[in-house]
């Protein structure tokens, strides 16, 4: 079958001019109506939706209004504030800068005492060493003293006196509240004493400044040898430019500390010795290596005394020059000896007579102490 021949059967809509064909255009208008109403129906939904959402909107906007003022009002506050720390802040500036101008002139100041402090501080560690036996008791940590002292003090005497300690401070106490003692000599021939307390000045407080002195230097680990020998052997070793030393002015043997104190005449030498602190020195049959630390130089600043009362120690005025020293002292000590004369063991006893010179030498005193010798 050709082109020409094909065709399809398709049925021709009913006319308008038949009743099926206004039935079937009824049911189509029909048909358009209910789909306009669902339209219509879903534009009104719509409608009341963006009312609604209209309405919220509006709301918002008067909320978000409210909120902005408020936000506003709090960021002038806040704004304010800052502005008032930020002029606090300025004022501390200026503070911490004058602190910081202060701090660097301060840092100067101690970096102007460095070099010194430095040297203070290596002779502390350049200390000679020395071996100690420690043979004490040992205590409460908290109550020990960091420096002891106890001087030893020279007591002139009168002429027509004499001193006497006791072994016990009632014995003295009772001889001076008697005060005036008749002293029998043998015979019919006595003496008059008054009793007198003494008194010492004591240091109750010391403070020294000590500086490295620049033409002396300590020289320790020293051989047990002849001291003559000894100083002969180290002027030479040191007074020699190889050496690292100079001309010496002067050599001292401190025998309670066992060192040697060189003082040389250039101020230089000193400093050079020190910096290399062990040196050999060639003694008789070898060489001994001895040690070369700083001199120190030391200053009394600042002194305080108090006057204390001998507990023990009473002195006799009023003895007139009547028989030989010897025998007036003994007779002196003989009554104060005895317990009907108030007296009691005595632990030292020293005379001197009129137009003589003396003195007595009180050791082991502090003024918290409550013994002394004489």
């Amino acid at each position: 079958m050709s082109s020409d021949e094909d065709f399809s059967l398709v049925p021709a809509p009913p006319s308008e001019d038949t009743l099926e064909g206004i039935m079937a255009s009824i049911n189509n208008y029909k048909k358009k109506y209910d789909q306009l109403m669902e339209e219509h129906k879903e534009l009104a939904i719509s409608r009341d939706d963006r009312r609604d959402l209209t309405t919220q909107f509006r709301q918002r906007i008067g909320k978000l209004t409210q909120d902005l003022e408020r936000d506003k009002d709090s960021y002038n506050d806040q704004l304010a504030f800052e502005e008032a720390k930020l002029e606090q802040l300025k004022e501390e500036q200026l503070k911490l800068l004058e602190e910081i101008r202060r701090t660097k002139n301060a840092i100067k100041e101690e970096e102007a005492n460095k070099d010194h402090l430095k040297q203070q501080a290596d002779v502390f560690s350049a200390v000679p060493e020395r071996k100690v036996v420690f043979k004490g008791v040992t205590g409460n940590s908290n109550n020990k003293q960091e420096f002891e002292m106890k001087p030893h003090i020279v007591y002139p005497m009168e002429g027509g006196t004499a001193l006497v300690t006791f072994e016990e401070e009632v014995v003295a106490k009772k001889i001076l509240e008697l005060k005036t003692h008749k002293v029998d000599l043998g015979g019919e021939c006595s003496i008059e004493v008054e009793a007198r307390p003494v008194h010492l000045m004591l240091p109750e407080l010391v403070e020294i400044n000590s500086e490295v002195c620049s033409q002396r230097v300590l020289i320790s680990n020293l051989p047990v040898m002849d001291t003559d020998i000894l100083l002969d052997k180290l002027q030479i070793h040191f007074s020699r430019s190889k050496n690292g030393g100079g001309e010496v002015d002067d050599c001292e043997y401190l025998s309670d500390s066992k060192t040697v104190v060189l003082t040389f005449v250039e101020k230089d030498i000193a400093k050079r010795l020190t910096e290399e602190e062990f040196h050999d020195v060639i003694l008789p049959k070898k060489k001994h290596k001895v040690r070369v630390t700083p001199f120190l130089n030391g200053k009394i600043s600042n002194l305080k005394t108090k006057m204390k009362a001998c507990p023990r120690t009473v002195m006799l005025t009023g003895i007139p020059n009547i028989m030989e020293r010897e025998t007036l002292q003994d007779l002196l000590e003989i009554h104060f000896q005895k317990n009907t004369n108030g007296g009691g063991e005595i632990e030292a006893f020293l005379y001197n007579p009129l137009d003589q010179h003396a003195s007595a030498l009180f050791g082991g005193v502090s003024p918290d102490s409550e013994e002394e010798e004489e």
